[in-house]
């Protein structure tokens, strides 16, 4: 029997000309939610290689340069409080190189965003893609 364990992921969190690139996700969890580019970490991948590759399947935007920017829980339970989620993300921030951004795999859309439009979208974006943001442009927490 395999213990159930946390699934680790990447989000590929790419600006350009001080935009942000996200995708609308066509899958569970946060389908049809906007969203950063990513996915699990495949089995002997490592994170960085993970987050260029996941970026270019969901958009056809080509990156180089990975960096981290942090590490974050997303753990959610059902409505009886069984734990249903448990991933730790690893955002990486990710210099464009080139594309539009295209939805492919499982993104139903793309688009760039600036960061106030980001922090505007409330509940029709993922959890913490505001924090994101504001770590990868080196900004302070917004109150």
């Amino acid at each position: 029997m395999n213990p159930v364990r946390p699934v680790a992921a990447v989000l590929a969190v790419v600006i350009r000309d001080a935009r942000l690139l996200l995708v609308r996700r066509a899958n569970p969890p946060d389908q049809g939610r906007w969203g950063y580019p990513g996915g699990r970490i495949e089995w002997g991948e490592p994170f960085r290689d993970a987050a260029l590759r996941e970026l270019m399947e969901e958009t056809g935007i080509a990156a180089d340069s990975p960096e981290l920017i942090d590490v974050l829980d997303f753990i959610e339970a059902d409505a009886a409080g069984t734990l249903a989620h448990h991933f730790a993300m690893i955002a990486v921030a990710c210099r464009w190189r080139s594309g539009e951004g295209e939805a492919a795999d499982d993104a139903l859309e793309t688009g760039w965003f600036t960061l106030p439009e980001v922090e505007r979208m409330g509940r029709a974006a993922s959890d913490k893609v505001g924090v994101i943001a504001r770590r990868a442009l080196r900004l302070p927490p917004s109150d």
